[in-house]
């Protein structure tokens, strides 16, 4: 019994890691919907989002050895990001606004997974906080960060993140 179970698992191991996929190439993109609320939000705050994105998915690739100079490319669109505070762009405009106010947020990741070969396969994450009570600790995009980290472990693990 000990023997098959130690097989199972290992086997169970061996699938997971060979569903996930060595990547050469990350390209980060900012939304339609998303872009639109630049004005809003602070287009520097956005490019902060692109980099870190990008810097939390290299690094996990890192970490699993899955970051490849013959891997495929990854490209994602971040369709929606919500602050756990207000922006400074928010602050400037309505100096009423405090720091210290808070609220949940999250982020919504989509894009796609093109292999060497060419085969593409879409990939989609969503996490948005729903519990108030976990939001007042966090910076201002602390959530949103939070999303591009599971979506980042979920990625490297090979997990299925298909688009609905």
């Amino acid at each position: 019994m000990r023997v098959f179970t130690t097989t199972l698992l290992t086997a169970i191991l061996s699938a997971g890691a060979a569903l996930a996929a060595p990547v050469s190439e990350i390209n980060v993109e900012i939304g339609p919907e998303l872009a639109k609320k630049a004005p809003e939000l602070g287009a520097r705050e956005l490019d902060d989002l692109r980099g870190d994105l990008k810097r939390t998915v290299e690094r996990e690739l890192e970490r699993a050895g899955q970051l490849s100079p013959q891997g495929g490319r990854l490209d994602l669109v971040i369709t929606d990001a919500r602050p756990n505070r207000p922006t400074m762009q928010q602050m400037a405009r309505k100096p009423g606004l405090s720091y210290q106010s808070f609220s949940i947020g999250g982020a919504a990741v989509t894009g796609a997974y093109s292999a060497p070969g060419g085969a593409a396969t879409p990939v989609a994450y969503s996490w948005f906080e729903n519990d108030i009570r976990e939001a007042w600790w966090r910076g201002t995009w602390g959530d949103a960060n939070r999303a591009f980290d599971r979506f980042a472990s979920k990625f490297v693990k090979g997990e299925t993140l298909a688009a609905k």
